[in-house]
């Protein structure tokens, strides 16, 4: 075989690349002293990324290299890079948990289960490979990046993202820049130097040429290695001593590939029709490419020819020269020669070891509509979908539908193809098919679907204000031919609307709201989601005195845990919703069951806001400890997947703790990013933070501008959490007829709910506006009402509104006992500025307040103080490792930094040590 690009004709190794060398030394270096590294590496084609990668395996002396190959005929079949990479392994892989073996035999077809997380995959791969590096050094050497299967190129993104402490090296060669690998270091491979250009040129030069020539080819192939190698091939003598045969009108990818086109032209024609069957095959199976070369009649002999050329060896495998070698053996050869070369492929491939495979093949066979064969890529798309793949699935479907005749059954499958580019995130390509299938014929549920997909394209591209209406269209014509989906799309619609809330255009929550009132009742029991939609709207409709009993009852059933786990994840992140509507703060358990199935799952697309619900529950609670922990585990989630989600939890942890300089930004953040998505309900709860972060702060006139802005901003069942907030800053600016206004609002819902916790926070806001008896009365109720509840932030402050207006009227005796009481509240909770607040009261009422404790100066990062936490919590190092997506060896090497940070020696010293952090 030919020399590699970057390479002297005579083997001497490398041409220079020092620079390069230098780098992937030190990386190989460091995997060898125990260490992770990951690099992208950079450039054209031809420019010499494969001879490098190939130079560092040979430098990975006492390393395990595995070795993966993106093939661009391959990208269509998921998983395919990652089992190249995991074969080797797969004797390993008992030694993964449960879920994560499971996934990785479903991805790679070797046993039947449940659609696996693509994730959950990544983790089985991040573990296998962490299982082998514990014996000796991983190098994993990924070329041709830019080709793997979109399933693949995400998982091997997100092991780049978590190798953590094990002694792994992945190395990707790749033309352009991904988005999957955004922020991994970066290595540009460039064209040779001048010098080294010249000296590579002259040793593949047969006969003179002329300087001024020479100087050409060097500056218009930028020094590249495989166009210095390539070009001059193919051309006589002298064609090249004049520069005649050098057109320069082409891309340097497209002269070096044409270059390769005359090589290949000059060969016979059965070598010529052989490279066209080894091109069109991905896997390099030799046994298979001679199957069915015999059924076109090629020989053995046919092979010689394309050896002696450099082109491509048919050995233990089938290889090209270089990619775009294989791309110009296909490309030269006639469309009908190809298709022909695709069927016996099909042929010759065994239908019940790869079927999908097969089907692609018969697939590029077709040369017109064929419905055996779009029946069969249909079934290829069900198959990869169950796998995981979604991106294959898409890709299966969408050549499925290409290859339909009857305008009605194209349709219907663009649209499954459709949906399934809007799982796998293809949201452009999604709405490119349901422009085309409008074009019908489709029937009205086919129409209603797919303005329902338009709506789920617009909601999952962040175009939250736009979704709305499309879903309530939708849902408004489920209703005559499937009313449970109709039932469901409305609850779609109702929560898309509710995320708009006062930015929503068309469709807002009482259109929504009103329009799904209007459904008859469904015509069996109704399930939980029945319950939830009905309880929702009513609130919308009537208010919370009508709709306190449904949604009671909506609650119950959330609650049971023979709810089925598909309804448990799609709606529980609404659950809540009903709970803080009544101020009944047993709603927030509803979360805990559905993130513990989203854990075992691997659902991560629903995670981190599961997450973050029961870290806001946590911070209701005053255990910010515990609500610092859950933020970082979804922060761990979004960063393992890149996916994105704004700060709620975390700005109203920061709101909470009273950190102006941690909080404002998160506010910002927040208000910028829901403006520009149309989420109108952020754009509440960011004031609404805010309002409470200045009054803690005792700066009342911003808490006032803040509280109104949030309580006039729908829906009002959110909106109204920010009045108690309203009440304090209005009474402490002397805005009565704003206090009083607000407070009559605050009670509709106080009282419909009828808790300990909203009749608290009611007569404590009430308290504020009261005189004598009347508000020690009601203070003394509120402090009694919120003592029965475990929401100690709430109580804490009833406790220091006593103490101030205890102070006020002359009662310091009694007041210092209440400000004591708050002081001691605040502190315990981490917030900071309600507790210098109190501590000011304090000493106001003659008091000597106690000192903050001082906390020991070691510092944990956050992943230590997560990882501690949970060992703390008595999670072994495989299950922390699950829960924050590392491998056992990166919890334990985190473990051990912290035991030593700490002072301590067992895990049993753990939870104490960090409790206060």
């Amino acid at each position: 075989m030919a020399v590699d690009p970057g390479r002297h004709a005579g083997g001497r190794g490398l041409t220079d690349r020092r620079a390069e060398r230098d780098v992937l030394d030190r990386l190989v270096a460091a995997v060898q002293r125990g260490e992770s590294r990951v690099l992208v590496m950079r450039g054209e084609p031809g420019v010499g990324k494969t001879a490098l990668l190939d130079y560092l395996a040979g430098r990975a002396a006492g390393c395990r290299v595995l070795r993966v190959s993106g093939v661009q005929w391959e990208m269509e079949l998921a998983f395919a890079g990652v089992h190249q990479l995991c074969a080797p392994l797969l004797g390993r892989v008992e030694v993964l948990p449960g879920p994560q073996r499971e996934a990785l035999a479903t991805a790679f077809g070797i046993s039947a289960g449940p659609v696996p997380d693509l994730f959950l995959v990544g983790l089985a791969v991040l573990g296998l490979l962490s299982e082998v590096a514990a014996e000796r050094p991983v190098l994993c050497v990924v070329d041709d990046a830019q080709w793997l299967d979109r399933a693949s190129a995400q998982v091997l993104a997100f092991v780049a993202r978590r190798l953590g402490a094990d002694p792994v090296g992945l190395v990707f060669g790749t033309r352009v820049a991904d988005d999957e690998l955004a922020g991994q270091p970066e290595l540009t491979v460039g064209g040779l130097p001048e010098s080294d250009a010249r000296s590579l040129l002259d040793a593949v030069l047969t006969g003179p040429i002329d300087a001024q020539v020479r100087d050409q080819i060097i500056a218009e192939t930028r020094g590249n290695p495989l166009a210095l190698l390539e070009l001059p091939r193919g051309l006589t003598t002298a064609e090249l001593a004049g520069g005649f045969g050098l057109v320069g009108a082409l891309p340097l990818a497209g002269r070096i590939e044409d270059s390769f086109r005359r090589q290949i032209d000059a060969l016979p024609a059965q070598t010529q029709r052989l490279l066209v069957v080894a091109a069109a095959d991905p896997t390099g199976d030799p046994a298979l490419v001679w199957r069915a070369a015999r059924l076109l009649g090629i020989g053995l002999d046919a092979a010689r020819s394309a050896a002696e050329a450099g082109l491509a060896e048919f050995g233990t495998r089938v290889r090209f020269r270089h990619p775009l070698a294989r791309s110009a053996a296909y490309q030269s050869a006639p469309v009908r020669d190809r298709q022909e070369v695709h069927r016996v492929l099909a042929e010759a491939t065994d239908t019940a070891a790869d079927p999908d495979r097969r089907a692609w093949h018969r697939a590029q066979a077709a040369a017109g509509p064929d419905e055996d064969v779009a029946a069969e890529l249909e079934r290829s798309a069900g198959r990869a979908q169950t796998r995981g793949g979604l991106a294959a699935a898409a890709a299966f479907g969408e050549r499925a539908a290409a290859l339909t005749s009857g305008p009605a059954r194209r349709a219907g499958r663009m649209l499954a193809a459709a949906q399934a580019h809007l799982r796998a995130g293809g949201f452009g390509k999604a709405l490119e098919l349901l422009a085309a299938a409008e074009a019908g014929p489709l029937d009205e549920l086919q129409s209603a679907q797919l303005d329902w997909l338009r709506g789920q394209v617009a909601f999952a591209s962040g175009q939250g204000s736009d979704a709305a209406p499309l879903l309530l269209k939708a849902a408004r014509r489920f209703e005559p031919l499937d009313p449970d989906l109709a039932r469901e799309t409305y609850l779609d619609a109702y929560q898309t609307a509710q995320i708009a809330g006062h930015l929503a255009g068309g469709g807002d929550l009482d259109e929504v709201s009103r329009a799904a009132r209007s459904l008859p009742p469904p015509p069996h029991p109704p399930r939980p989601a029945d319950l939830l939609l009905d309880g929702l709207t009513l609130l919308v409709t009537d208010g919370p005195a009508a709709a306190a009993p449904l949604l009671r009852q909506a609650t119950s059933a959330f609650a049971d845990p023979d709810v089925p786990v598909t309804d448990q994840l799609r709606w529980s992140w609404m659950a809540p919703m009903m709970g803080d509507s009544l101020w009944d703060y047993q709603g927030f358990s509803l979360v805990e069951r559905p993130v513990q199935l989203a854990r075992e799952v691997g659902a991560l697309d629903r995670l981190p806001m599961l997450l973050n619900q029961l870290a806001t529950a946590a911070v209701w609670r005053g255990d910010l400890a515990a609500a610092v922990s859950l933020i970082a585990e979804a922060d761990a989630v979004c960063e393992a997947t890149g996916a994105r989600m704004p700060p709620y939890a975390a700005m109203r942890l920061a709101a909470f703790r009273g950190r102006e300089a941690e909080a404002a930004p998160l506010i910002r953040a927040a208000l910028e990013q829901a403006a520009a998505g149309g989420q109108g309900v952020a754009v509440t709860g960011a004031q609404w933070m805010a309002a409470g972060l200045y009054n803690s702060l005792g700066r009342y006139a911003d808490a006032l501008a803040a509280a109104q802005q949030a309580s006039e901003q729908g829906p009002e069942h959110y909106a109204m959490r920010a009045l108690p907030e309203l009440v304090e800053a209005a009474a402490r600016t002397g805005n009565q007829g704003l206090a009083d206004d607000a407070l009559g609002r605050l009670a509709v819902w106080t009282q419909a709910g009828g808790t300990d916790w909203g009749l608290g926070i009611e007569a404590r806001s009430r308290a504020l506006l009261s005189e004598g008896q009347a508000a020690e009365s009601l203070y003394r109720e509120a402090i009694g009402r919120l003592g029965r509840t475990p929401l100690r932030p709430s109580l804490a402050r009833a406790h220091l509104l006593y103490g101030e207006w205890l102070r006020r009227e002359g009662r310091t005796a009694e007041a210092r006992d209440q400000l004591r009481s708050a002081v001691a509240m605040f502190d315990d909770m981490g917030m900071e500025a309600f507790a210098d607040r109190a501590r000011r009261e304090l000493r106001a009422a003659g008091g000597t307040p106690r000192r903050r404790a001082v906390t020991t100066a070691v510092q944990l990062t956050a992943q230590e103080t997560q990882i501690a936490r949970l060992a703390g919590e008595g999670l072994s190092n495989p299950e922390i490792a699950t829960r924050l997506f590392l491998s056992p060896r990166t919890v334990q090497y985190h473990l051990g930094k912290v035991f030593t940070k700490l002072g301590i020696t067992s895990r049993a010293q753990l939870s104490r040590a960090v409790s206060s952090r």
